[in-house]
Order: structure tokens, then C-alpha cells, then sequence
């Protein structure tokens, strides 16, 4: 969740913890589960991306022409969306994005808003078929009101991208996150964290179809730009530490990812507690790399602390 119209920095996006994939693709397939690592953040700045980095925009306020039931249904979406309720969720956008086409226009950047917002909440569920119109629709729209490089433009891109990404469709997803980033990188600068999140998102999507080399470099370009931004022990440090090492397991170059599972790890510990989810998914990625390198008992290790972890949370 982000404020409305410039979404600033520290946005998180973690493939592979708290997230679990179901396979060894370094893909962005499992979004939901990702609520239980930014709760705290949601809490502390009321603003959150979810899972592959889609967006959701607090309501700004009752605007000019907007009536108390749209500034009502706005509010109450955006109040469970931060609870993770995203089905209960759903029928107060709805209605929000019904109020708002008849108040104030199907092409409104309001109403662009809700569109997008709404197509989170059918994201957060694995609706992609129901969240991609609503994408296509507010981007258009973005286009047209705020003109093509602008940064809603670029949120809206990514949404759809990452929509793409989800379902597997990694050929269309890529120009969309290159376009993204493209706009972030004129509109930002080079070293603003949400080059960062594009970089992140781009180097998934080829990694992804195995493009291994392609992703490699924007993987690293967008920890060190984490690093300089946010500092050596935000989450969003402990992301892109993950993602690399993710790469360099999946290229067989484990004296390259190890160091860097260490250190997320020490990260999640620190800031989110050594119970928490993403601390046990962690475990369970740095473990596949034990059992790769022949080292079977620290992975049994990791892997029953991993779990224990995971039964407090039931």
C-alpha cells in the first residue's frame, strides 16, 4: 500500500520467503502469503506492496465532487485490505468503483485508482483473469489524464506485468517492467528505491524463463541501490539479498549464495523476530543449499527449526 499518486521508497518484494512457490522457479507465483512479513510495516507507515510488487493506493481523502458514501467504501476497502481480508475487501471497491464512475466519470483518475486497487485485491487471491482488465483499464487511463511517463503510468505497468508474471506469461511481462523501469529511472533518478523495485521485478521476470545472466546484474544493481538508500539491514535489503542468492543457487554457484542467505537471515532475525514466517522460509532456501553442497546435517537442522517455526504459526 503507498500513498496515491508518487510512490516513494522502501516497497518490499520477496520471492521465496513468506512467499513459498511451490517449485524451484525463482518465479513471483505465491502472493498472499507475503501479508504476514509487511504487516508491521503497513502498521508503522500505512503503506505496503504486496507480494510481486503490486500496489494499492490509500484513498487521499474526499475529494471535490466525491460524496461520504465513495469516501465511506474507500476507506473501509483499504481497512481490510491491511487486515488481509481481501474477499470481505472486495464488495466495498466494488462499490466504491460503481460510486465513483457515476460521480465523477469512468475515465477519472479516481476512478483509475479504484480500478487499480481493486485489481490487488483480486491479485491477492489468485483472480488474475478478474484483476487484468481492471490493470489494462486504469492504465489506460493513466495514459490518457497524466501522459505516458508518468509515475502512476509506471505503477500501473508494473501491476500489469507482475499480473503477467503470476499466470506464467513472462514474454509480456518483461517490456512492461523495462517500460516501468524506464520511467522510474528519467522520473527518479538511478538511485531511488523504486529503480530498485523495477530492477527487482525486471530481473525476476528473466529469471523466471531462465535468463540467469540478464539477471544476475539488476539483481546486484538493485542491492546496492538498497543498500546506499535504505541501509545494510532494511528488508527490502534482506529481499534482493535473498533473490540474488536464489540466482546464484540456481546457477550452481553456491560459494556465491551462501554468505548472501546468511546475511538476509540475519536481517529477518533482527528486525522481524526469530520466529517469524519469513525467517522459517528463509531456513528452508539456505537449507536446498546445504543438501546441494553435501552438508545433509546443518540442513536437517534448518529444517526442523524451520518447522517448529511454522507450528507456532498454526
Amino acid at each position: 500500500m503507498v500513498s496515491d499518486s508518487k510512490p516513494q521508497g522502501r516497497h518490499l518484494k520477496l520471492r521465496r520467503f513468506g512467499w513459498p512457490l511451490g517449485n524451484e522457479v525463482l518465479g513471483l507465483n505465491n502472493l498472499t502469503s507475503w501479508y504476514n512479513l509487511l504487516v508491521p510495516m503497513i502498521r508503522q507507515r500505512a503503506r505496503w506492496y504486496l507480494g510481486s510488487l503490486i500496489w494499492l493506493a490509500l484513498w487521499p481523502g474526499a475529494a471535490y465532487g466525491q460524496s461520504t458514501a465513495l469516501n465511506d467504501a474507500s476507506h473501509r476497502y483499504v481497512a481490510l485490505y491491511t487486515q488481509g481480508r481481501y474477499q470481505e475487501a472486495v464488495p466495498f471497491a466494488e462499490n466504491a468503483l460503481g460510486l465513483s464512475e457515476e460521480e465523477l466519470g469512468p475515465d477519472h483518475i479516481s476512478t483509475a485508482r479504484i480500478l487499480n486497487d481493486l485489481s490487488v485485491l483480486f491479485h491477492a487471491q489468485g483472480r488474475y483473469a478478474e484483476a487484468e482488465p481492471l490493470q489494462k483499464r486504469a492504465l489506460a487511463i493513466r495514459e490518457k489524464t497524466l501522459g505516458a511517463e508518468h509515475l502512476d503510468v509506471a505503477m500501473s505497468l508494473n501491476n500489469l506485468a507482475s499480473t503477467y508474471t503470476a499466470q506464467g506469461r513472462y514474454i509480456e511481462a518483461a517490456p512492461l517492467h523495462r517500460r516501468a523501469l524506464h520511467i522510474r529511472e528519467k522520473t527518479l533518478g538511478a538511485e531511488h528505491p523504486d529503480v530498485a523495485t523495477s530492477l527487482n521485478n525486471l530481473a525476476s521476470t528473466y529469471t523466471a524463463q531462465g535468463r540467469h545472466i540478464e539477471a544476475a546484474p539488476l539483481h546486484r544493481r538493485a542491492l546496492a541501490i538498497r543498500e546506499k538508500a535504505l541501509g545494510a539491514e532494511h528488508l527490502d535489503v534482506a529481499m534482493s539479498l535473498n533473490n540474488l542468492a536464489e540466482l546464484y543457487r540456481a546457477q550452481e554457484a553456491y560459494a556465491q549464495a551462501e554468505p548472501l542467505y546468511k546475511r538476509a537471515l540475519e536481517i529477518l532475525e533482527k528486525l522481524l523476530g526469530p520466529d517469524h514466517p519469513s525467517v522459517a522460509q528463509n531456513l528452508e532456501n539456505y537449507a536446498v543449499l546445504l543438501r546441494k553442497t553435501e552438508r545433509s546435517i546443518e540442513a536437517t537442522n534448518m529444517e526442523a527449526r524451520a518447522k517448529a517455526i511454522r507450528a507456532k504459526q498454526e
